[in-house]
């Protein structure tokens, strides 16, 4: 089975600046849940991968992320660990998602894990 990437966030200082920024110059429609500060973006577009926009904070450096399909994010994480790479949070759950991980490639890179 293949590795697809399948999702990608983008985390900014200001989000609601981000929003805006992204929206004008692309066409995008962000609809935003206020009580997590994230918003989901319809790019109106037949191909390419979802994302959304959120607020950098104490866990979220502010950056782009791209989210990788995995069978397991702990294992995953191992390997990377093994391969010289550092996890940069644990797994964690969001329910009816899946369960996502981030970790830094050994160049520093961000790269997010989603196991669903």
């Amino acid at each position: 089975m293949g590795k697809p990437v399948a999702w990608f966030d983008i985390t900014a200082k200001d989000a609601a600046k981000s929003r805006s920024f992204y929206s004008e110059i692309f066409g995008w429609k962000i609809d935003v849940d206020p009580q997590m500060n994230y918003g989901m973006i319809d790019t109106a577009a037949a191909e390419g991968i979802p994302g959304g926009i959120g607020e950098a904070g104490e866990h979220s450096a502010a950056g782009i992320v791209l989210y990788i399909v995995v069978e397991d994010a702990e294992a995953t994480l191992k390997q990377v660990e093994s391969l010289g790479g550092e996890r940069e949070t644990l797994p964690y759950d969001i329910p009816g998602i899946g369960v996502m991980a981030v970790f830094r490639d050994p160049d520093g890179n961000r790269v997010g894990l989603w196991q669903r």
